[in-house]
């Protein structure tokens, strides 16, 4: 009985922990995965820095390829860390937060 309440436990905690990394909160404001570069900005302001890293192939809405430009901002420190927020275009994709 106890493996399976705690089995439960972990099946439903999962997708918190799958959550935490997708946003990043600046002062009072809260940014998440698939926000504009704009809504960042205007929520966060610039970030200490910004760097070209690559180019991404995707399929657009007519089903043509085309390359967005991937870039990295970075935040912090802020209470002891880095944020890294990765966009491919116009849209954040990735956050990731580390001890700096």
């Amino acid at each position: 009985m106890k493996t399976q309440a705690f089995a439960l436990l972990v099946v439903l905690l999962l997708p918190c922990v799958g959550q935490a990394d997708q946003t990043f909160r600046c002062d009072s404001a809260l940014v998440s995965v698939n926000d504009s570069t704009a809504m960042v900005l205007r929520k966060c302001g610039e970030p200490a820095s910004r760097a070209a890293i690559s180019y991404v192939r995707v399929i657009d809405a007519a089903g043509r390829m085309t390359s967005l430009p991937a870039e990295q901002w970075t935040y912090g420190p802020r209470g002891g860390m880095y944020h890294y927020l990765r966009f491919e275009g116009d849209r954040l994709v990735d956050v990731r937060g580390e001890r700096g």
